[in-house]
């Protein structure tokens, strides 16, 4: 994720003692703004977004990935840099009224999650088939399992490791990596195969047993007579061009790169503004469950840049969420974020394809619904995408509503493509965990750095699943708590049978004065709910843990006592930490919950990843 915020000291810590002042009064005089609870606030934007449709511009069919050759030009973006309000350093300020009233002050009564599964990903010394790993910071973990392999891509490396089933005796073993992430396009061409970049995410597709891999081009190609305009808030649908003539063409197998891991400054390319060409956003997708075989590859051109991007699968497409900027956009626009989907069915099958896009203005970060387990939606269902209320870049550092939109898309028609005016959600009111990104937060035990805490969004993943005609969609963000420390405030929402969304239950996990930020969720096939998050404050070093509810629990609660995946060891030096976690079911028994997070090992450089298999009372493995 690239960070380029520019925040005045000064004012923040004045508007952030304003809001506080003013909620105060409220509290005295009994008028908060909102209550927790299941409502559903009508307030609706004016007119409906109409999506913007991109045709791929290059598809093909990989080589296997285990006998690619050739030389990998690694040149990730400049632009992943070091924010510029590195000297910015602001406190949990505690919280009253509603937020304290939900928050669960203690560790469940239940035992722990049993942890099935642990060892050390990519990251600080890590070695596998294709030597060393040469990371860098943050992370941008990223994890996707599925029936026998396990697949790892942080920020610019990818790693494939195997999972103990039927076809492995044992998990952890590295079977391919690190790599640099752009290896699953050699040979593709066009700016896919020659830069590198982080922010790459990996998934797999329990509905159709294959994987995606989805890669954001940062910097600029050449001018190209093709290439889109940048689109407009409320315009109609917009197709991408293919990046690529005759996409997907055919299929690729994954194979190393002559030169797998670059050393010499491996992560630096020209500054992804330079120029007046596109960008590009990148796809893989397997042409079976093995992660190490064919891959139908395609490049669909972007007029904006593509940061974050955020992929969440459903029936009738790939949804990917993206954001143009960190910085203002214009005077009147704070925030430019783009609802983008790709044509899966077609994806699957390896035919030409197309991606629509359309652009919301003035929201926060975007994350669509991420399908969990194989019981599919309603027919025709849209897919549902939420932010986090609040504006970091208008000082709005809290906020007690959740933005809900329906998506619905058109391959047939691309003007019929819509997302439904912004619905608002109440929930308990919340502040932003630290003031939100990038902001020096997380203290560290004998150093003087604290840790960013991405408390200005709904993290990865914002998990959907179908139980009966139950439909249940659960999201996370990083919230202040009122003993001053960090805590993980968690919601499930249900949709009804009109595709009507409400808060069902909402907790914020805060047992101590520590710090639990940066958490990522799922539900197994049961209804539990298990969520994976960093946990740290002085004098803690920062490592991951692991909490859950079953089914039928107390609302509001996270039942089961917190497991500890991996103690830190030391502090970080730099101020970004991870920039997200990431759960994924295991779709052998849909009951497993995988995790990675990071923590650093004693005297080490940087940090190393953990993946970390958690599995919950009364689920296990069909027979």
């Amino acid at each position: 994720m690239v960070h380029t915020l520019n925040v005045n000291t000064t004012i923040i810590v004045a508007v952030i003692a304003l809001i506080l002042g003013i909620y105060g009064a409220w509290e005295k005089t009994g008028t908060t703004p909102s209550k927790a609870g299941a409502l559903t606030l009508g307030e609706f934007s004016s007119a409906s977004r109409i999506a913007e449709v991109h045709q791929s511009v290059r598809t093909d069919v990989s080589r296997q990935l285990s006998l690619q050759s050739g030389i990998e030009r690694e040149t990730e973006q400049s632009t992943k840099r070091e924010s510029r309000n590195a000297t910015l350093t602001l406190s949990s300020p505690p919280v009253a009224g509603a937020s304290a009233a939900i928050e669960q002050t203690a560790q469940g009564p239940r035992p722990s999650a049993i942890l099935v599964e642990s060892f050390d990903g990519l990251g600080f010394g890590f070695e596998g088939p294709q030597g060393k790993a040469n990371v860098r910071n943050p992370s941008d973990n990223t994890l996707a399992v599925g029936p026998d392999h396990i697949v790892q891509i942080v920020n610019s490396r990818m790693a494939v490791f195997t999972k103990k089933g039927k076809r492995f005796d044992a998990t952890g073993k590295v079977l391919y990596g690190p790599v640099v992430t752009n290896a699953v396009f050699a040979g593709f061409g066009g700016q896919c195969e020659v830069r590198n970049n982080g922010d790459a995410v990996v998934r797999y597709d329990q509905l159709a047993r294959r994987w995606l891999i989805v890669m954001p081009v940062f910097g600029r190609a050449l001018v190209r007579p093709d290439q889109p305009r940048p689109g407009k808030s409320g315009e109609p649908a917009q197709l991408n061009p293919p990046g690529r003539p005759s996409q997907p063409g055919i299929p690729f197998k994954l194979v190393p790169p002559a030169q797998p891991n670059p050393t010499a400054n491996p992560n630096r390319a020209t500054p992804a503004t330079q120029g007046q060409g596109p960008f590009s956003m990148c796809y893989a997708v397997s042409t079976s469950e093995d992660p190490l075989g064919q891959y139908y590859r395609y490049e669909f051109l972007r007029p904006l840049f593509p940061d974050y991007p955020r992929p969440a699968v459903w029936p009738d497409g790939y949804y990917v969420p993206t954001s143009t900027s960190d910085d203002r956009i214009s005077a009147t626009v704070a925030t430019q974020k783009h609802a983008c989907v790709v044509d899966r069915a077609r994806m699957l099958k390896g035919e030409p394809a197309t991606e629509q896009c359309l652009i919301i203005e003035n929201v926060n970060f975007l994350n669509n619904a991420d399908l969990d387990g194989k019981k599919l939606p309603p027919s025709g269902a849209p897919n549902i995408m939420m932010a986090a209320g609040g504006t970091q870049l208008d000082k709005i550092l809290e906020g007690d509503t959740i933005d809900v939109w329906q998506f619905h898309v058109d391959w047939k028609n691309p003007t019929n493509t819509k997302i439904t005016p912004l619905e608002k959600i109440a929930v308990a009111r919340y502040q932003y965990l630290c003031g939100g990104q990038l902001t020096n937060c997380v203290p560290q035990p004998g150093s003087e750095r604290r840790l960013d805490a991405q408390g200005d969004k709904i993290m990865a993943r914002l998990v959907y699943r179908r139980i009966g005609n139950r439909e249940s969609i659960v999201a996370v963000h990083s919230v202040n708590t009122s003993k001053g420390g960090g805590g993980v405030r968690w919601y499930e929402f249900l949709v009804d049978s009109k595709h009507r969304v409400t808060l069902h239950q909402q907790g914020t996990y805060a047992p101590d004065n520590f710090y639990r930020w940066m958490a990522s969720p799922a539900i197994d096939r049961k209804g539990n709910i298990g969520i994976g998050y960093s946990f740290g404050g002085t004098p803690n070093f920062a490592g991951q843990r692991f909490a859950a509810r079953l089914a039928n629990d107390p609302l509001g609660q996270l039942t089961l006592h917190e497991t500890v995946l991996v103690e830190g060891e030391a502090a970080q030096t730099v101020i970004r930490w991870e920039d997200y976690t990431q759960t994924a079911m295991d779709p052998s028994d849909d009951c497993t919950i995988w995790y990675v997070g990071d923590y650093l090992k004693k005297a080490a450089a940087s940090y190393t990843s953990r993946i970390g298999a958690f599995r919950l009372p009364g689920c296990r493995a069909s027979r």
